[in-house]
């Protein structure tokens, strides 16, 4: 039910256009949105923007296309535009190849003097994490292999070391470092055991902590510190290949669920010269505490550690003396409900303080803390959210943040004084959608993207403090100019009164001939869950244009965000939903809807539908089992029907262990409600998801049956749970779930009398 990625670009005034065409001005194709144009003919697609900030010279380094094939590796300095090819794709062409590699990713040594090429990448679980590695070498002009005679896509998060000599990287579960100069590799870590993991992380890790590469050099370039896993004991799911070889394939993987056995972790920290580690001896029981983050503290004799209990509402941040083993606790983080790790700690003042957040005043706030702990400072004061912090400008004492005090489906930069003194808004006031900033290391630049629900994205390069541009880096003109041609109203964000002070956010798309005199369906997409929002200001792509496509079909379609969504309303907002996943959510949205058809005449109470993906699935079953008589039709993809099913470290963190929170489970898994189904159904699962198990679906498969409840269902085989693997697969899905709605929740203006 995690959601990834979830989850933004800037717009130039002057690249602007009419984003609401009248459909009289424009051909019918042009005007009107299928299947077809957008999941298949490529018409909407966009022009990104990607590159990487250096400090010295200060510039930003980013691949382009080359005249013979490949992609230079080129170096652009911000203000004079004065631009340098560091990498030429020719020097990338292995021996006896023609082409160049294909760099999925890079990095560099300090000076510019070696260069270390990702390419191959395979997916592991959710992202690319395995592939090749090459070493380009600017002196010798030499490309050179990693990993000797290791089978191909075999090694990972492969880092140069700080003194420019060795490579480190992960291959079959250990941490290997090779000597740049005669290519010796030596393993600095070993098990012969299957159930251990070192320098990566076991499936729950990864997706819940978001914990790929575990492995950190000192800051000297003589030690490693890393992860090891340890998942003996943990229940293995079995995942069922049916159909890419004669006979079934099995793959078997550690998966601990709710209240079942976890990992253990531990830290050590090796010395890269005689390959001895050195293990942490940090308090509490392995397999009931999570090490959520681990980074050097600065310098190359301490580790900065956030460990977890299994409960998450404590996060004990501890200072570890590698040399010396001795551990302390320099802050404790407690909550009520949950407390959240972060990626947003910065030492300042070499190293004598950190950045901190925390919602311990509730909301959520930058710190300031002395490395002892004992002094902690807030510095952006004030009844709002800091959404991320983005960057610590040390020269000029201030940081630079996002936040959105008064609409909560936006996002500004906004700037305040490392002391205290002064927060104030960056982005101009007159912008509004959902901005991003990727800000140079000396605070002087930043690629700033925007976008709008109803407009696509757009990069450009600004400086800073000013927020003056610079030069467009991605206008998307011509993406922008076929969104205009659409047929299409403005998307309206509202507010909706369910009760005394709870007010839900909700974004609507009406069609485009809409008549306020006939009766429209509504139809309802839903998440609902602690680790994502979908009433947000920016552009949605294939999702906001499938949306579109049902608007000018005649439905009325809309998002509403309940408490307890990921938005920046407060801890309360997000928090007061502890223990009730499943169960004041759909309560809220029922409530919404209700409210929408009172006030709302052009609403047909006899049409109401509703769908979601994920934690949308689970909750749109929610609400065609708990609230019959007011959803008709819903379309429930990838859910978790039973709450007992999904993994430790989500479930648990919002709903407590299953001991002490049965009736809390048991409410809140729409599994356990399934014979109160009235309305049209159809279930989809990938029969391969790793996430969300196929397992659930058939359980309750097997609910429905008992009950003798009528329903569709379609298996994507061997998909996993974004459904979009194999030939066709995107458009087959869409094309299926529209074709359900369009029979089971007919469109169209009806006469307001009826």
């Amino acid at each position: 039910m995690s959601i990834t990625a979830r989850y933004h670009f800037a717009i130039v005034v002057t690249f602007l256009i009419t984003p609401f065409v009248a459909t009289a001005q424009v051909d019918e194709a042009d005007a009107l949105l299928t299947i077809d144009r957008i999941y298949r003919s490529g018409d909407f697609g966009g022009q990104g923007f990607s590159a990487r900030w250096v400090a010295d010279p200060a510039g930003y380094i980013r691949t382009e296309s080359a005249k013979d094939g490949g992609r230079d590796i080129v170096w652009q300095q911000p203000l004079s535009k004065d631009k340098r090819t560091l990498v030429k794709a020719g020097n990338l062409i292995p021996a006896g190849k023609s082409k160049p590699l294909a760099i999925n990713n890079y990095s560099w040594t300090d000076d510019f003097s070696r260069w270390l090429i990702y390419t191959n990448s395979q997916r592991v679980w959710r992202q690319n994490t395995r592939g090749d590695y090459w070493v380009y070498d600017r002196e010798t002009q030499s490309l050179q292999q990693l990993g000797g005679t290791s089978e191909p896509a075999s090694l990972m998060f492969a880092k140069f070391s700080p003194d420019k000599k060795h490579v480190a990287y992960v291959h079959d579960r250990n941490v290997y470092v090779e000597n740049l100069q005669d290519h010796t590799i030596s393993q600095v870590t070993e098990t012969d055991s299957k159930n251990i993991i070192n320098g990566t992380f076991d499936w729950v890790y990864e997706e819940e902590l978001s914990l790929r590469d575990g492995f950190r050099w000192s800051p000297d370039g003589k030690k490693i510190a890393y992860w090891q896993i340890d998942t003996t004991g943990v229940p293995q799911f079995t995942l069922i290949n049916n159909t890419d070889e004669l006979y079934p394939r099995i793959q078997r993987f550690a998966y601990p669920k709710v209240g079942q056995r976890n990992s253990s972790s531990r830290i050590g920290i090796v010395d890269i010269s005689n390959g001895e580690t050195k293990w942490l001896e940090v308090p509490g029981d392995p397999r009931n505490h999570y090490l959520a983050r681990m980074e050097w503290a600065g310098n190359s004799d301490e580790l900065v550690i956030q460990q977890l209990n299994r409960l998450q509402n404590t996060n004990r941040v501890l200072l570890a003396n590698v040399n010396t083993g001795e551990l302390t606790t320099i802050l404790t983080e407690v909550d009520d409900a949950w407390v959240d790790v972060h990626d947003e700690m910065h030492w300042i003042d070499d190293g004598a303080r950190f950045t901190w957040i925390s919602e311990k005043d509730g909301w959520r706030h930058v710190y300031v803390v002395s490395r002892s702990g004992d002094e902690v400072k807030l510095i952006t004061p004030g009844e709002f959210d800091v959404i991320q912090l983005s960057h610590v400008d040390e020269t000029n004492g201030v940081i630079y943040f996002m936040a959105s005090p008064d609409n909560p489906a936006q996002r500004y930069l906004w700037r305040a004084a490392l002391d205290g003194s002064k927060v104030e808004r960056v982005t101009p006031d007159e912008e509004t959608g959902t901005h991003s900033y990727n800000i140079s290391p000396d605070g002087r630049w930043a690629f700033h993207s925007s976008s709008s629900i109803d407009t696509p994205s757009s990069t450009q390069l600004i400086s800073l403090p000013d927020h003056d541009s610079v030069e467009v880096l991605a206008a998307n003109k011509k993406l922008r100019d076929r969104i205009g041609k659409l047929s299409r109203k403005p998307t309206e964000f509202f507010y909706i009164d369910i009760e005394d002070d709870v007010s839900l956010h909700a974004w609507c798309i009406k069609p485009p001939d809409f008549d306020p005199n006939q009766k429209y369906p509504l139809f309802v997409y839903v998440y609902g869950e602690p680790a994502g929002q979908t009433v947000v200001d920016r552009w949605g792509g294939s999702s906001y244009l499938w949306h579109l496509m049902l608007a000018q079909r005649g439905y009325v379609v809309m998002s509403i965000d309940n408490r307890g969504t990921k938005a920046p309303r407060g801890r309360q907002w997000r928090k007061g939903i502890y223990r009730q996943v499943g169960i004041l959510a759909p309560q809220d949205q029922a409530a919404a809807v209700r409210k929408l058809l009172a006030e709302r005449p052009y609403l047909d109470p006899d049409r109401v539908g509703i769908w979601g993906w994920s934690g949308g699935g689970s909750m749109t079953l929610n609400a065609m089992f708990k609230f019959p008589d007011l959803y008709h039709t819903g379309i429930s993809i990838a859910p978790v029907p039973n709450q007992l099913y999904y993994d430790t470290i989500y479930q648990e963190r919002y709903m407590g262990l299953p001991d002490d929170n049965a009736d809390g489970f048991r409410d809140g898994s729409p599994i356990n409600f399934a014979e109160q189904l009235k309305g049209n159904l159809l279930l989809v699962h990938g029969t391969g998801d790793d996430n969300c198990h196929y397992q659930t679906m058939e359980l309750l498969i097997n609910e429905l049956i008992r009950h003798n409840k009528p329903f569709q269902m379609m298996a994507y085989p061997n998909r996993s749970h974004s459904i979009r693997e194999g030939a066709n697969t995107s458009r087959h899905l869409r094309e299926l779930m529209t074709a359900f709605l369009l029979k089971n929740l007919p469109p169209g203006g009806r006469s307001i009398t009826k």
